[in-house]
């Protein structure tokens, strides 16, 4: 859900630029796709009292660093075969912030992409037309009354990832510590526009292979809503505790190194040490980002495979693990499905 979290940030002038790269060398065009995808880079500023070294804005990769990166593109990540009425799809496990280096697939997990007709992800990141359905809906987002301490709280937040408050002071309260969220893996060079979903839909946009968004804009949003004021004080307020820089960057770098080694067993056990689970807000939460939300990923996909076409389905890699995993469900509609295994680097 990065990508929603950091959507109101996209600049317009970027969006144009990434709406017509795809007359330029694919160097240019991906280039063009971190630029847009770089949605949290504009909420950081560099602030004198403040050691904002470790969150400054990132220099945009040159075409050459680009082209490096996609010569030197290993596998990464965690990648099934789903096999029903004779053709093949591909279920493939993303992580949403990432390195320059990470971004572009390798030999496996291209060819996978290669042998598919579509491309399907939780949302397509380079659609305008999405973008501006984002921002419409993070506008209208009910805002819920916080105590003047937690209000407080949020702000101090804000000023410790080097975050100009007034640039999230107009979202709802549960919207803002998302976007912060987004931000805490800058210490541990964890950037949002290097997320592989975006280097795929770049990759897709240039090839002209079409490209399936699972679900809508508002759906992620309303996922992210919280029911009533109650539920939202609870979940600032715990959100908060774990924005702590250390304990935040901390969990999505051990996300990152399971996700870059394709440690299958480290991520299965993730409810383990996550501390993701440790409340009933917490549990709340991640069964409306996971559990919910899975059965929709699957019937698309489902009825996208079932109409002829070959898939692959690009998500965060929690979509894919557990038995309400994406797998998993696939198997109950009588696919039969395969782990990956990637060849040893």
């Amino acid at each position: 859900m990065i990508e929603v979290a950091c959507s109101f940030l996209r600049r317009p002038a970027a969006l144009r630029r990434a709406a017509t790269a795809t007359r330029a060398p694919l160097g240019q065009w991906l280039a063009a796709a971190a630029m847009v995808a770089g949605a949290c880079n504009a909420a950081v500023v560099r602030a004198e009292a403040l050691d904002c070294a470790a969150y400054a804005d990132p220099a945009q990769p040159s075409v050459e660093a680009i082209q490096a990166a996609t010569r030197a593109a290993r596998d990464h990540g965690y990648l099934w075969r789903a096999s029903k009425d004779g053709h093949t799809s591909f279920l493939y496990g993303t992580i949403h912030v990432g390195r320059l280096e990470w971004m572009f697939p390798g030999p496996t997990v291209a060819q996978a992409l290669g042998a598919a007709d579509i491309l399907a992800l939780e949302l397509d990141p380079l659609d305008p037309q999405i973008q501006a359905r984002l921002a419409q809906g993070i506008a209208a987002m009910p805002h819920a009354a916080l105590p003047q301490a937690l209000r407080q709280r949020l702000r101090s937040a804000a000023a410790a990832l080097c975050v100009p408050y007034e640039t999230i002071a107009d979202f709802a309260p549960e919207f803002q510590v998302v976007t912060l969220s987004a931000l805490a893996g800058r210490p541990e060079k964890l950037e949002a526009q290097f997320g592989v979903d975006v280097g795929l839909a770049a990759m897709a946009h240039r090839s002209g292979k079409d490209i399936l968004s699972l679900e809508t804009p508002e759906g992620q949003l309303q996922t992210l809503q919280m029911h009533d004021a109650k539920e939202a004080v609870a979940f600032v307020d715990e959100s908060l505790d774990e924005l702590e820089p250390s304990r935040a960057s901390a969990l999505l770098a051990r996300m990152a190194r399971a996700w870059v080694a394709s440690d299958f067993d480290e991520l299965e056990q993730y409810a383990h040490w996550c501390r993701c689970l440790d409340s009933a807000i917490s549990r709340t939460v991640m069964a409306r980002l996971l559990d919910d939300r899975n059965p929709g990923l699957a019937e698309t996909i489902d009825r996208t495979h079932r109409s002829g076409k070959r898939v692959f389905a690009a998500v965060g890699s929690l979509h894919l693990f557990g038995r309400n995993g994406l797998p998993a469900l696939l198997e109950q509609r009588g696919y039969r499905v395969e782990r990956v295994a990637f060849p040893a680097p």
